[in-house]
């Protein structure tokens, strides 16, 4: 019999062959392949770019630039100028963002004045400074908020944010009040978080290095310019630039280089990246 001819009679038992192989001995059905391991890839949109979160500023920065340049280009009767001021308005948005955006991530930023003090140090940094922000003393709680190195020397900013209804004031230069409260403990803190650095940074490197403590204070109102309260310089937290850079210069690029990577080494982040 031919392969793949069945009886007249429709009753035969015997294998009905296909391709030279009995029917029944071949598969059912064909093999399942493995699932892929991979999700598949979906391309990206312009308009999905701009609804993510992450690009939100984008979306901002377009929608200004259009929205002037539009009106410029009525206003002066002329695209050409209208272009233009689109794209000085989304230069003028870059560099506003810039100056306003924080180098410490969001989820490792500990309060408003911190971030406060870390816009008016970022300043600082055309002019030779470096700093390192939310650094924590290994084996301890304590954290500088910000370790500055720059050609006036070494400094260990703490940023406070006080209740403004409370007045600030000083008692023979040893005590600090905050309304009611005596701020001694907070002062000590501050004096020995920089101690501390500067011991660790002095070990690093085979030589001492001396780091001056300051307590920025935003909120109430400070009556002095810059007072020391136990060993501690204490202002508003506006001054904190020009607490820096009126002193005299001390340190040269290289030596502040070389502060800055040996507090780098030994001040871990308070929050590493993950």
């Amino acid at each position: 019999m031919d392969s793949g001819q069945v009886p007249e009679d429709g009753n035969s038992t015997s294998p009905i062959w296909v391709n030279d192989r009995p029917a029944e001995d071949r598969p059912t059905s064909r093999p399942t392949a493995p699932a892929s391991t991979y999700a598949p890839v979906e391309r990206a949109s312009l308009r999905s770019l701009l609804d993510d979160p992450r690009y939100l500023h984008l979306r901002r920065r377009v929608l200004i630039a259009v929205g002037v340049g539009v009106v410029a280009g009525i206003l002066l009767s002329s695209w050409r100028l209208g272009v233009t001021a689109a794209v000085l308005a989304a230069i003028a948005d870059t560099i506003l963002r810039a100056r306003a955006t924080s180098t410490v991530p969001a989820w490792r930023r500990a309060s408003i004045a911190e971030r406060r003090t870390e816009a008016q140090l970022k300043r600082l940094e055309r002019n030779g400074y470096r700093t390192l922000h939310a650094r924590e003393i290994p084996n301890s709680e304590a954290q500088i908020d910000h370790l500055v190195v720059g050609p006036t020397g070494v400094y260990a900013v703490d940023s406070e944010k006080w209740d403004k209804r409370l007045p600030v004031r000083v008692q023979s230069h040893r005590k600090l009040f905050h309304g009611p409260f005596n701020q001694k403990p907070r002062l000590d803190e501050a004096r020995w978080e920089a101690s501390q650095a500067a011991e660790l940074i002095g070990a690093e490197l085979g030589h001492e290095v001396a780091i001056v403590p300051s307590l920025a204070i935003y909120g109430p109102a400070i009556p002095w310019k810059i007072l020391n309260v136990r060993e501690v310089d204490v202002f508003d937290g506006s001054r904190v630039r020009k607490w820096i850079t009126k002193r005299e210069r001390s340190l040269t690029a290289a030596e502040i280089q070389k502060i800055y990577e040996a507090a780098e080494k030994v001040l871990p982040a308070r929050y590493p990246e993950p």
